[in-house]
Parts: C-alpha cells; sequence; structure tokens
C-alpha cells in the first residue's frame, strides 16, 4: 500500500482569505479531484490533515465542516476516487497544540490509525507549514504552486531547498505515479 497526505485549502480546493466556510464555498482546484481518483486507481491511500481554525474563530461550526468534506468526497468517489480519511485541526494558533500544523501531531495520527511508517511518504501542501509538520513527521514534504504556494515557494527556508515543487497536484501525481529514470 502507497500512501499520500494532502492538504485540503490551496491544495484541492481554492482557498479564501475569508475561509471556507461552507460547501456551497468549497470549490475544487481545476484537476484536483481527478488525480485523487487516479491515485486510487493506482492503488493509493489518500489521507487529507487539515488546520481548521474557522472553527475556533467560530466563522462556521462541525456541521459545516463535515458539509464541506461530504461534497469534497461525493464528487471525488463520483469520479472513482476514495478519500480514505480526513484529519482536522480546529484550534486557534494562540492555542499551540500538537496537532495544528506546523506540528506533526495530525500526521502522528494518521500514522497511528493507518498504522504506517511516515517515512517517505509524499505529504503535498502549500504553505511552508505544511512542509514544516512534513518534515518533523518524517514524511517527504511537497509544494504546489496552488493557493498559497508561489508565496511558499519564494521564501522556502535552506531546510527545504531540496522540497519537490509543481504547479499543481494533477502535477504532483502525475510526477509521483510516473517517476523519471
Amino acid at each position: 500500500m502507497k500512501l499520500i497526505i494532502l492538504d485540503r485549502d490551496g491544495v484541492i480546493n481554492h482557498d479564501s482569505d475569508e475561509y471556507i466556510k461552507s460547501a456551497k464555498e468549497w470549490q475544487p482546484i481545476e484537476g484536483s479531484l481527478e488525480a485523487i481518483a487516479r491515485l486510487t486507481h493506482a492503488d493509493w491511500r489518500v489521507v487529507v490533515t487539515t488546520n481548521q481554525a474557522g472553527i475556533g474563530r467560530e466563522l462556521f461550526d462541525y456541521a459545516d465542516l463535515f458539509s464541506i468534506h461530504d461534497k469534497m468526497t461525493r464528487i471525488v468517489n463520483e469520479l472513482g476516487g476514495r478519500i480514505d480519511g480526513i484529519f482536522f485541526c480546529p484550534h486557534l494558533p494562540e492555542e499551540s497544540c500538537h496537532c495544528r500544523k506546523p506540528k506533526p501531531g495530525m500526521l502522528e495520527q494518521v500514522a497511528q490509525r493507518l498504522q504506517v511508517d511516515l517515512k517517505g511518504v509524499p505529504m503535498v501542501g502549500d504553505s511552508l507549514k505544511d512542509l514544516q509538520a512534513a518534515q518533523a513527521a518524517g514524511a517527504t514534504p511537497i509544494l504546489v504552486r496552488t493557493g498559497n504556494g508561489k508565496q511558499t515557494e519564494a521564501s522556502l527556508p535552506e531546510s527545504l531547498a531540496k522540497t519537490h515543487v509543481f504547479d499543481n497536484l494533477a502535477a504532483a501525481v502525475t510526477h509521483l505515479l510516473n517517476p523519471p529514470g
């Protein structure tokens, strides 16, 4: 079994500085859901990890979040794909919880729940927090230029200088499914 971990906002769907607060606001990035389906067809397990401080800020509630995730998984399923798990952190950054990226807690939960070692597992994100969480958990960080990815790429620290960078999730998945050489 191969496993991939994906951030949600900015990787799978368009992000918003105002937060994605409802299923109506949730809009996939072109090709992202089809990329998840391609992973499924190639026998990969797909897990999503997402910071959702909008809950802590009371901009939306758990029912809204679950409605967003239901929409995402329904469309992926309609395309022949599957999301094997969605992990989220509802806490505010100032709460300093262990599950909020850039800390590795959410990824550690994935490892524990699936009983896998994350060494070498690709973790695709668009922010420095995603890449740092992947690195801290022993996963392999991958950056996409969608969402906040272009800004993140412009200021990557030396510790993440060797991170693979792709235009979007579809391009990253193509690379993973058809590695060069």
